[in-house]
């Protein structure tokens, strides 16, 4: 079988700087194009990390923004298939929403959306879910579309599975608190088990799937504040990081290229097959693919709940604006 050339990037950005983030990802891209990549996938929110900080409310584009011309300039000139997401904004004043979007562009430059189903925890502050597929016909095959913890819900594979060639995915998932002593102990333990579900989920979606899977990731540190209550009160500071693990797994399951997050931002490659073969790994009768201890699940409702708080607080507000 023909094999083509597929790269993940990693990404280390900065909070609210979209030119330095798209400039950033142009020396990331460039990489790849040296490397003789035909399918790159970019991270989620590569235009800017996510945390709480109000100044995220002003940091979504309108839906012709300078990070598609940016993916479809690559894309066109080096006959590429690229995508990744970011917050994207639409309609108008305060019945205006924002969704973490997914773009891909194709060498003829063809753009083709996704939007995340359910945002996840403080996400739920700058962007609602979306209701879409996720499935893309491209000319390199059918390509279903993913980000972070969209990857570990089965409803993921359910919609993906038996409908795809390979899954193009991205991801910005972050650590606990480093800086809550008081709660140390509980947070060390935490922060060992996230380790441990970013590190597998990419291939757990790939083997359910039985579809190579191509993972871009974020690295570096993290810094903001994270809300208690709905409305944002109180919100204590949190500093933390982003898990890395650029990931590139074959159709079988093999991890062929990996990333840690303490190799800090830029590229891997690998040669795949860009064809499906057979699940590997059964998809449970559950909400999560993986076992999410209990201290996760009551952090993923706390979080959701008082992020859609905030979120609903802006837009009545019209805080929602668009770069």
């Amino acid at each position: 079988m023909t094999k083509t050339r597929v790269a993940a990037l990693q990404m280390q950005g900065r909070l609210g700087d979209l030119n330095y983030n798209l400039d950033h990802i142009r020396e990331l891209l460039d990489e790849a194009v040296h490397q003789k990549a035909r399918v790159v996938a970019v991270p989620e929110f590569f235009t800017t990390p996510i945390v709480e900080n109000p100044r995220l409310w002003a940091a979504s584009l309108p839906t012709e923004n300078p990070a598609l011309d940016l993916l479809r300039e690559y894309a066109t000139d080096h006959n590429l298939l690229v995508g990744g997401s970011y917050l994207e904004h639409r309609g108008t004043g305060k019945s205006a929403d924002v969704y973490n979007c997914y773009t891909l562009v194709q060498p003829d430059g063809t753009v083709s959306r996704h939007d995340k189903d359910l945002p996840t925890m403080i996400e739920n502050a700058y962007y609602t879910g979306g209701s879409d597929h996720g499935l893309h016909d491209t000319a390199f095959g059918l390509v279903g579309t993913a980000v972070c913890w969209e990857t570990i819900r089965t409803g993921t594979v359910h919609r993906l599975k038996g409908k795809i060639d390979f899954a193009m995915t991205g991801s910005h998932w972050w650590s606990p608190p480093f800086n809550w002593p008081v709660l140390r102990g509980f947070m060390d333990t935490m922060a060992s088990m996230n380790a441990d579900y970013m590190a597998e989920a990419p291939g757990q979606f790939a083997r359910m799937l039985g579809v190579a899977n191509i993972h871009a990731a974020h690295c570096g540190p993290l810094e903001g504040t994270i809300p208690m209550a709905p409305f944002g009160l109180p919100s204590p500071r949190y500093q933390g990081e982003l898990m890395g693990e650029a990931q590139i797994i074959d159709h079988t399951g093999n991890r062929l290229a990996r990333r840690h997050r303490q190799e800090g931002p830029g590229v891997i490659t690998a040669d795949l097959e860009l064809t499906p073969g057979e699940p590997s790994l059964e998809t449970p009768e559950r909400f999560w693919i993986p076992e999410l201890a209990w201290r996760f699940r009551f952090f993923w409702q706390q979080q959701n709940w008082c992020g859609r708080s905030l979120y609903q607080k802006a837009r009545k507000q019209g805080w929602l604006q668009h770069q």
